[in-house]
């Protein structure tokens, strides 16, 4: 699985929208950069936030999880707490390509704060915006901002199309916008 290089990207993006909106260049100007870079695309973190907080001594579960151990905030700047996380979502869109997967890696500027975006692929034929989980390793509150870079996704192509894609499956999570509960 060989992975495609900016012209490619370039290419999908405006010809089939594979992200939308799409930044043709890193944009740096006095922010953490965002855009098409070489090998890959750094993504722009929304004002939407869903802040973990544990007032209520909830237990996290997968299969049963409680909307109340969020706090919800529309703002430029999130403020996550020491050794928590917050949900986020990205402001682009994506539409992945059937014979493609694409793998969500952190930024490294936010790595080095100590603050850890989840991997996450998007499968083949999966679309909507990423819902993404940084977590705060540090013992100190954490800043993110909103409008700027937060994640680089890396789009490997495969040398045939997957027989049974993310849409054929009918995934849980095809289509979401705005940031995403886990759902069972």
């Amino acid at each position: 699985m060989p992975i495609m290089p900016d012209s490619w990207i370039r290419e999908q993006s405006l010809n089939n929208s594979m992200i939308t909106p799409f930044e043709e260049r890193m944009k740096r100007e006095g922010v953490i950069s965002y855009g098409l870079s070489s090998y890959g695309y750094d993504c722009r973190l929304s004002d939407e936030f869903m802040i973990f907080t544990n007032v209520d001594n909830a237990i996290v579960d997968p299969k049963a999880f409680n909307p109340q151990s969020f706090v919800t905030r529309k703002t430029d700047v999130c403020i996550i707490p020491p050794n928590s996380f917050v949900l986020c979502r990205t402001i682009e869109t994506f539409k992945v390509p059937r014979d493609v997967l694409v793998i969500c890696l952190g930024k490294s500027t936010y790595a080095r704060c100590g603050l850890i975006v989840n991997v996450t692929p998007l499968e083949p034929e999966w679309e909507g915006q990423v819902t993404l989980e940084i977590s705060n390793t540090t013992p100190l509150p954490a800043k993110v901002y909103a409008n700027e870079g937060i994640a680089q996704f890396l789009f490997l192509k495969g040398d045939s199309p997957c027989e049974v894609s993310y849409a054929d499956r009918a995934g849980k999570y095809m289509g979401q916008q705005g940031v995403t509960l886990p759902k069972m």
